[in-house]
């Protein structure tokens, strides 16, 4: 199976901020951005039928994240009230890549705060060498 490019579903999660996620000046701490997309690609899997713990357990294998790219737009404060979006963008047999985006929900509509790229690929968990992704974890997937 080559790469396919997919924009079939974007996943929604919604986050609050909270103190702990600020820093000094009151607004999110631009690393809590990729702890945010991490919980919404677990809650993406989850809503696919995919417990990472049980499919380490079942496959001996786990996915990796190898690249990220991201781009700060605008900054999220104390209280605000986002939604993370994921999206598959390509499957291959050993990485996926994945668009995901933080928004502010406002009166007026989403106003988008940050974007990421991310490469995920799949490695066996005893060794953490590259592998092919499951067949029955990709059509989940897709």
């Amino acid at each position: 199976m080559s790469a396919q490019r997919l924009d079939k579903e974007t996943f929604n999660w919604p986050v609050r901020v909270y103190w702990e996620d600020t820093d000094a000046g009151g607004i999110v701490f631009y690393a809590n951005y990729l702890k945010f997309f991490e919980r919404a690609r677990t809650e993406w899997l989850r809503a696919k039928g995919i417990s990472q713990q049980a499919l380490k357990e079942a496959t001996g294998g786990m996915f990796v994240v190898g690249e990220v790219q991201v781009r700060f737009l605008k900054s999220a404060r104390l209280d605000d009230e986002l939604l993370l979006t994921t999206s598959l963008q390509e499957a291959g047999r050993a990485s996926m890549t994945i668009h995901q985006q933080a928004l502010l929900s406002t009166a007026t509509g989403p106003v988008l705060l940050c974007e990421a790229t991310v490469r995920a690929g799949w490695v066996q968990a005893s060794t953490l060498k590259p592998d092919r992704i499951p067949t029955q974890i990709l059509h989940a997937l897709t």
